[in-house]
């Protein structure tokens, strides 16, 4: 790979775009979508047919952010094309779909990174580090809530096509929930739960409700929604010596924070501490910037294909325990 890494965008949407703008020292060299006024606009060689992108000999990553529908694709074409992949959440539409990328991953050699960017959220990652210093000593449960209201004509736009988005509100802004209860307490394995739809006129979810332990018992208690109305994202991470508390993205949703409650020996209320997070979104950059030291090292990506696929298998379960055929 070339000192500055050449970058192909497959997908020049919403997600697309701020992938642009979030390269760092890697450099845009060529973008492909379907309507050719996004591509042109990235200021990159274009083009419609996102084949032609990622077969090209000066590219070196593909960032894959299209509908759920061609994630799989496309990621399995740039790996066969020997390219590297930031692929967006959750990967594909399904486990199963996900196999083929594994697969593909596996005979290219290549590094996958999986887009689970709320991972780089400053909240998270202070949250993390807390948790790693023993701060809240064991941990007990997780208790997590991400929703926003949706807008006139939701329910008509591609993610609410099942075709398209291989489910609802769940596999959209759900995934981010799981995988981060998952960074938190470790595998789930014990799935329960329902999704339902209440108000969109749609055949996919506009809620989903889990309930999922890890095999020592560990707790994740989650609610997806997109009948939220006001925009809300609260993580709580609970432990015997006391709790975290991560809440707003910024924007719409908030200021993103994070307290910290620290138990005394005597219990009763306990001691305070808070961190504010006014800044601008950095965890588009940091996650490409780790994808590139990802491949200098030849390290597998934290946030890889197995955790996409252990997240999906969730999201399966509760789909087919609730009566949606999506697979």
């Amino acid at each position: 790979m070339s000192a500055a890494p050449r970058v192909a965008i497959v997908g020049c949407g919403r997600v697309g775009r701020k992938r642009a703008a979030a390269l760092g020292d890697a450099q845009l060299v060529a973008c492909a979508d379907i309507d050719s006024e996004r591509a042109r606009a990235l200021g990159a060689e274009w083009s419609v047919n996102w084949r032609e992108v990622i077969a090209r000999d000066d590219v070196d990553i593909v960032v894959v952010s299209t509908f759920n529908s061609l994630l799989a694709e496309v990621s399995i074409a740039a790996l066969d094309a020997g390219k590297h992949v930031l692929v967006e959440k959750p990967a594909a539409r399904n486990a199963k779909e996900l196999d083929a990328v594994i697969a593909a991953q596996k005979r290219s050699g290549r590094q996958v990174r999986v887009g689970f960017n709320h991972r780089y959220h400053p909240a998270i990652r202070k949250a993390k580090e807390l948790v790693d210093s023993s701060a809240l000593g064991e941990l007990l449960f997780v208790r997590g809530r991400y929703g926003h209201g949706g807008r006139l004509g939701y329910d008509r736009e591609w993610r609410a096509d099942p075709a398209l988005a291989g489910g609802g509100e769940l596999i959209d802004q759900g995934v981010h929930l799981i995988d981060l209860a998952r960074q938190f307490l470790g595998e789930l394995t014990r799935v329960e739960g329902h999704a339902d739809t209440y108000f969109w006129d749609m055949p996919v979810d506009d809620n989903a409700f889990l309930l999922l332990r890890t095999a020592a018992g560990r707790t994740a208690f989650l609610h997806v929604s997109c009948t939220e109305w006001k925009n809300l994202f609260s993580l709580e991470i609970y432990g015997r010596k006391g709790k975290l508390h991560a809440e707003g993205l910024g924007g719409s949703y908030g200021v993103e924070r994070l307290t910290y409650y620290r138990m005394l020996p005597e219990m009763g209320p306990p001691e305070t501490e808070a961190w504010e997070f006014p800044g601008a979104d950095e965890s588009w950059i940091l996650e490409m910037r780790e994808l590139i030291d990802d491949i200098r090292l030849n390290r597998a990506p934290s946030a890889g294909l197995q955790d996409a696929r252990a997240v999906l298998e969730i999201v399966g379960s509760i789909y087919r325990a609730s009566g949606y055929e999506l697979d």
